[in-house]
């Protein structure tokens, strides 16, 4: 979704700007020379490698297919990529794209991480108690998105963290475990979430942590360019 969310170029909120300006509602739809399949009930109901990708504002990436190649599932006509339909995500069980599972939406090929060690402090704290103050750091710096501290759990204060039963998928770092606070027996949920097992583009932030602030009093130590 890197081109329409966040502060992409075709987003509501973008950091930068065109020149001319784009029209509004602009979409841009590409050839995205990749194997699809999608599986329903154990079998394949598509399998091409003839598929358009298209970004829409308001829209999650989506994936455009000849009518020939979906058979009889629901499709509505792609007006952005005429000769081609979308599919609805939940008309399958699963998605695969060159044999890798996908969660919620398809990868963007334009979206990057960078995961780069750091000397930018991090302070965090619950109820007064700090969990976390240390320089040695780990900024990521997502396409379209806030760069974003990552610490060693060596340097956290862990026992007072209680995994939570919340998760979440991220299509470029992989699923993530959140971790509550327990500060004399005051519980704040969700308070920290970390990558155990993240995709290949992420491995160096595997096992570290990173803290909500809205959900704790953060001092980040970001690029001037978050602001």
């Amino acid at each position: 979704m890197t081109l329409t969310a966040g502060r992409g170029p075709l987003s509501a909120d973008p950091a930068g700007w065109f020149a001319p300006p784009l029209p509004d509602g602009a979409v841009y739809a590409e050839p995205h020379p990749r194997r699809v399949v999608a599986v329903r009930a154990g079998h394949p109901v598509i399998d091409t490698e003839d598929v358009v990708m298209v970004h829409r504002r308001g829209h999650p990436l989506s994936y455009a297919f000849r009518p020939e190649a979906v058979g009889d599932l629901p499709a509505t006509p792609a007006a952005e990529a005429p000769g081609y339909v979308y599919v609805p995500w939940d008309a399958v069980d699963t998605w695969f794209e060159e044999g890798r599972e996908l969660v919620h939406y398809p990868p963007n090929p334009y979206h990057r991480v960078d995961c780069r060690p750091a000397d930018r402090r991090l302070r965090v704290s619950v109820g007064g108690t700090v969990l976390v103050d240390t320089r040695r750091t780990v900024v990521v710096f997502e396409t379209a998105l806030a760069p974003v501290l990552y610490v060693d759990p060596a340097h956290v204060r862990t026992d007072v963290l209680r995994r939570s039963a919340t998760t979440s998928y991220c299509n470029y770092k992989g699923w993530a475990t959140y971790w509550s606070a327990v500060i004399d027996g005051i519980a704040v949920d969700d308070v920290a979430w970390s990558y155990a097992e993240p995709l290949a583009e992420s491995q160096s932030i595997a096992g570290f942590v990173s803290f909500d602030p809205a959900r704790a009093e953060v001092l980040a130590e970001l690029p001037l360019s978050s602001a």
